[in-house]
Parts: C-alpha cells; structure tokens; sequence
C-alpha cells in the first residue's frame, strides 16, 4: 500500500525556487499533492500553475490581481479559491491538512507567512533567508517550541546539512565539527577592476555567471550580500559562533559548501548549480528522487578552484559579519537597508558602489535593541528601512 501523498503549499510560487519546486513536484504525482499557491503579482504564470496543479488555494498580493485571477480561473474552469493579502499567506501556510510549506518568498515579505508555519508545526522548506536573518532568536523559538522541522533551500546550508552528522546535537564542538565552510561564486564581478564597479548597470548585477536567479538576489550575489545573510543564516541553522563560520570563493559553484572536522576530514556535498537537488533533497527527505539535473560531470569541469574574499570588493560581506557580531536588531536593520539600496540601485537611484555605504550608515544610526517578539523585528525592520531611504536619497548621483 503506498504512502498518502505529501500535502504542499508553496508561498512565491512563480519565483525562482517556486517554479524549480513545482517541476520536481510534477514529477512525483504519486508523492506530492500541491494544496495552496501564492504569487505576488505575477498573475498569468500563477494562473498557469493552478489550472496544472488544482491547488485549493491561491493567494495573491492585491485586490486588482486577485480579480484578474479568479477571472482567468473561471475562463479556464479551475475551482481553485483565490484570497488575498498577508493575512491570506499566514492562512494558507498553516491549514490543517498542510504537511510541507515551501517559503520561498523573498525578502522581509516572507517572514510573517514562513514565521506561521512553523508555529503550525509544519515541515518548513526554508528559502527565505531573512526569516532568519531578521528573526533568528523569535524563528527558531517557535520552531522548537511547535515540534517543526525545518530543512534549508539555499544550496549551501543544504549542503551543510548533507554533509553534517545525521545526529547532529546543535553543537559543532560536540559533533568534531571544526567549522563550516561556506562556498561563494563571486558573483559577476569577481575579478572586474574595482575602478570600474562605479559604472556597474543593473542588466550587469542580474548576470549571475552559474545561476539562474530573481533580480534582488543576483544584486546580492554580486555584492556578496546574499553571502553575508547566509552567513547569519548558518549561525542559527547550526548553533554556530560567526568565528567558525568562513567563506570561500568557488568560482565554477560545483562544490556547495563544506564541513571540516576536528580530525583533519573536510566533507563536501557537490553537484551542478540546479536549485532542484535541495529542493528535491528536502521534499522527500529523508529519501532520495529523482530531480531532473543533469548529472555532474568531473572529467567536463577538470578543475575546482578556491579563493579567499576580497573585503575590499565586497564590503557588504564584512557588514554581515559585523552585524551577526553585534546582534540583537543589528541583522534585522542590515537585512532592511540592503533591501532599501538594491531597490535604489535596480532603479537607477543609486550607484552599485553605494549600496554598502547606505547599509553602513544606517547601521551606525539606528539605536541598537534586542529581538525577543515579532514586534521587535517589525520595529527594527521599519527603522532600518526609513534610515536606508534618507540615506539612499543624499547618496544618490
């Protein structure tokens, strides 16, 4: 008799990693069930999944797409319900009959719906890094609390976790771990004259060389922001101190990360830079499916290379140490000035080179606090953010 299918809702259903989640789902009819989809505005391609998948739900985020939706969907003939707003997210991410949530929306957006799941106990996909990095101390609190489980997304702490004992304690020293290593592309402009990044364009920063990704995202990657939240993210993921946690930069993005131990063993998890082998990984963990990536090829590659960061091209890298140093609502307001400045620069309000100085400046100016409730992170997110505009604005040229 085979298993009742995995019941799944997924929140950013036509992002990146929302869109890679549902093709291993379509490939495994007989395990998963798609419950609830959302999408923030993209309301065709949302329309296209529900009339593919027939989720009960789909969630959108304003009144104008949710009209042009249910409009669509009766076109079409599809029974699916479509509600509207946050308080639909944190809805759809904790009903009853949900097993799995795949939280995938980007940003601080995320954090209100990914912060329900685990307070409804559900298996908790996590792609939404700022859910950690902006509430680690309340996301972790609710998780422990609620009995969920929480798997990671981000190729790299989902490498981590493969290469990590399958007992782990939540404490490196107690599992031999000696520290965590976590692997960087460099993203486009590792290796462009620094004189030149003041003329960097947006159509620039969004061309990952590996990876196929959001427009934000691939800002951050070329800043190495995305490798500073994950730095953060890593920390309450795995208990683990910023000092035993490093970066290196793997330019061909085949090694994912690494986990040295105490003995000398260093364990990495490789393979080619396809979102759907995490997302496969944690969908039927602790089992192992097929996910459609083409199979990794050592004789193609030839060779692996590993570089230190240059914090001199990557600013927003020490920032993320410093604040993970700092604490309390120091990420938080990291998380929102760099959300702030990547807006600025995508709209050609902001020099790429300035993106690191709004962030600076607004850390130094916002009054540190601690994170105890998510008002706490609600408080510091929105003073983070309206320091980052005045800053973003003066810095402009």
């Amino acid at each position: 008799m085979s298993a009742p299918r995995q019941r799944l809702v997924v929140l950013g259903a036509t992002g990146s990693i929302g869109v890679n989640t549902l093709d291993v789902v379509a490939r495994h009819p007989e395990r998963f069930e798609v419950l609830a989809l959302s999408a923030q505005h993209k309301v065709e391609q949302l329309a296209e999944q529900c009339r593919r998948f027939s989720p009960r739900f789909a969630v959108v985020g304003s009144d104008e797409a949710a009209t042009t939706l249910t409009g669509m969907l009766r076109q079409s003939m599809t029974d699916t319900v479509v509600l509207v707003g946050v308080e639909a997210l944190e809805g759809i991410a904790s009903l009853p009959e949900a097993d799995t949530v795949m939280a995938a929306i980007v940003g601080a957006a995320g954090l209100r719906p990914t912060l329900a799941a685990a307070k409804a106990g559900k298996k908790v996909l996590l792609a939404n890094k700022e859910a950690l990095v902006m509430a680690g101390p309340v996301f972790m609190r609710e998780i422990i609390r609620n009995g969920a489980t929480l798997l990671p997304i981000d190729s790299e702490h989902n490498a981590i976790y493969q290469s990590l004992p399958k007992e782990y304690s939540s404490n490196l020293s107690d599992n031999g771990v000696r520290r965590i290593l976590l692997t960087a592309s460099g993203g486009p402009f590792r290796q462009m004259p620094l004189e030149k990044l003041e003329q960097v364009t947006p159509e620039q920063a969004c061309a990952h060389p590996n990876w196929v990704m959001g427009r934000k995202i691939s800002v951050d990657s070329a800043t190495m922001m995305n490798k500073g939240l994950e730095v953060i993210e890593a920390h309450w993921l795995f208990n683990a101190p910023s000092e035993r946690i490093e970066v290196v930069i793997h330019p061909q993005s085949i090694v994912h990360s690494m986990v040295e131990y105490a003995d000398g063993s260093v364990i990495a998890q490789l393979g080619n830079p396809d979102m759907r082998t995490p997302i496969a990984y944690a969908l039927a963990y602790p089992e192992r499916i097929e996910a459609g990536v083409t199979p990794l090829d050592l004789w193609r590659i030839g060779r692996l290379d590993f570089e230190r960061p240059d914090v001199a091209r990557f600013p927003c890298l020490r920032l993320a140490y410093e604040a993970l140093e700092r604490g309390g609502n120091a990420p938080a307001v990291l998380n929102a000035a760099n959300e702030i400045a990547v807006e600025a620069f995508l709209g050609g309000r902001l020099p790429f080179t300035r993106i690191h100085m709004v962030i600076e400046q607004t850390l130094a100016c916002v009054t540190w606090g601690e994170i105890d409730t998510l008002a706490d992170v609600l408080a510091a997110d929105a003073a983070g953010r309206e320091a980052a505009r005045q800053f973003a604005a003066g810095l402009h040229a």
